[in-house]
């Protein structure tokens, strides 16, 4: 396969920071309703580089803080949009990585308050916003977003004599397919997306019991196709981001060795750009950044020479991780 031999790493943190210099492009606009997930992707990237210093600590800091909506709690993508799940959790990951929570000046308490506001009553599983959709995105979100807050006992509440924990991973269960993965609700078609979502949700929560470690593993390491990368779901093309999405799965399922480690490196380098760094979903296409962080996160996993290794739980630093003592048990290459 055609493309870098090696990683770019000078070039893709020079990518990232223009990024936050291309204020003048129409691009840089339209893409508000991504911006503090786009901020995350970027810090944690660079973070996995070892550059976190290359973006302004303060500054970054100062954003996040400037998309919390301290009435309601949770935060927007960009000052004055509406909270979501999403992006609230992209903003605690930020403040989180660069041990900032209680610096940044949120109440905590009441992003604690939105995010169990947004479970139906009765429900095991959260919606995205006030306007009610669901998907074990935003379950697993809530979760994640909740343990970093130190508020993960808030589950453990009963309603109607059952645990809210207990409701979370009945759900799970029910969003569980005969091939042992997870769709974005029940009934829905097993995506590899969905298992990270479902399967580090139920790592957090302790109760991986519930799933068919080899055949869930199984399904995830058919993913692989000739080219060496993996794709989301069969019959579809490789997309360097299920370097993440597949990887974190087997991972945390203690079967990261099922799949061929040299043809996915080989996969994730050549969909580099030599010349103005990023990387992109496979080679030849435009570079971003969110392909970037699950690229370079990829290769962490694998154990690429000289990155910061990342956390398949969370996809944060394991450092960031230890130090908030959240670790749970996965193998990495």
């Amino acid at each position: 396969m055609e493309g870098p031999a090696n990683l770019l790493r000078d070039k893709h943190v020079e990518y990232i920071v223009q990024l936050g210099k291309a204020d003048n492009t129409l691009g840089f606009h339209l893409t508000e309703h991504l911006r503090l997930n786009g901020i995350y992707w970027a810090v944690t990237c660079l973070a996995l580089l070892k550059r976190i210093d290359a973006l302004d600590r303060q500054q970054t800091i100062d954003y996040v803080y400037s998309c919390w909506d301290n009435k309601l709690g949770g935060f927007g993508s960009h000052p004055n949009h509406d909270s979501h799940m999403l992006s609230t959790l992209s903003a605690i990951q930020v403040l989180a990585i660069h041990d900032a929570i209680q610096e940044s000046g949120i109440d905590t308490d009441k992003v604690i308050n939105y995010i169990l506001s947004l479970r139906p009553k009765n429900e095991g599983f959260f919606t995205g916003d006030e306007w009610g959709e669901s998907d074990t995105r935003f379950t697993y979100c809530a979760v994640s977003a909740l343990s970093l807050l130190g508020a993960l006992h808030k589950l453990d509440e009963k309603e109607n004599g059952v645990a809210i924990k207990d409701r979370i991973v009945d759900w799970f269960k029910q969003c569980m397919n005969f091939d042992g993965g997870f769709g974005n609700n029940i009934s829905a078609e097993t995506h590899s997306g969905q298992v990270f979502t479902a399967v580090a949700a139920l790592a957090i929560l302790d109760r991986l019991d519930i799933i068919d470690r080899d055949n869930l593993s199984w399904w995830l390491s058919e993913r692989q196709v000739e080219s060496g990368g993996l794709n989301g779901r069969p019959q579809k093309l490789e997309d360097v981001c299920y370097s993440w999405w597949v990887l974190s799965g087997l991972s945390i399922l203690h079967r990261l060795h099922w799949i061929n480690k040299e043809k996915l490196m080989s996969f994730i380098l050549s969909s580099q750009d030599p010349d103005n760094g990023g990387i992109a979903d496979r080679p030849g296409d435009v570079a971003d950044v969110y392909h970037t962080l699950f690229g370079v996160a990829g290769l962490s996993m694998m154990g690429y020479p000289d990155l910061e290794q990342v956390d398949p739980v969370y996809c944060m630093p394991v450092k960031t991780i230890e130090r908030m003592h959240l670790t749970k048990s996965y193998t990495l290459l």
